[in-house]
């Protein structure tokens, strides 16, 4: 088993145990953490871009593919993957933040947590759901 935590939900920091193998996108929607995925996880987009801050060695080595489709994302850097492609493969902490552009194409798939969302932000000025 591999800890993924997603340091940037509108819960803050939010956690999840998976076994090895488990793909960063898997491991979101295990978390229910906001992590877009336009083509459905199949490589075909960025909108899992997310970036790894700590146990980028704990995962699957990035492919030609993946590489291919980074260099069309935004806001790429040394420590970017796509969350369908990279695999936990060791055991132990992998934190990560999701970037603006996999966060907002997960409130496009998901149009009534925008709503929820932004009606958050005009009551408290915050988008969390916990103070």
């Amino acid at each position: 088993m591999a800890t993924v935590r997603f340091l940037n939900t509108d819960d803050g920091e939010v956690e999840v145990e998976v076994p090895l193998g488990t793909s960063l996108l898997e491991a979101a929607q295990k978390a229910h953490a906001p992590e877009g995925s336009a083509c459905g996880g199949v490589c075909a987009c960025s909108t899992c871009h997310v970036h790894v801050k700590k146990g980028l060695n704990l995962l699957s080595e990035m492919e030609d593919e993946e590489n291919d489709i980074l260099d069309k994302a935004f806001d790429v850097e040394a420590v970017s993957r796509l969350g369908c492609q990279a695999k936990v493969e060791r055991e132990g902490l992998v934190e990560l933040v999701i970037t603006r552009e996999s966060y907002e194409t997960w409130y496009n798939e998901h149009p009534k947590e925008r709503h929820a969302r932004d009606e958050r932000i005009k009551l408290t000025g915050s988008p969390r759901t916990k103070p």
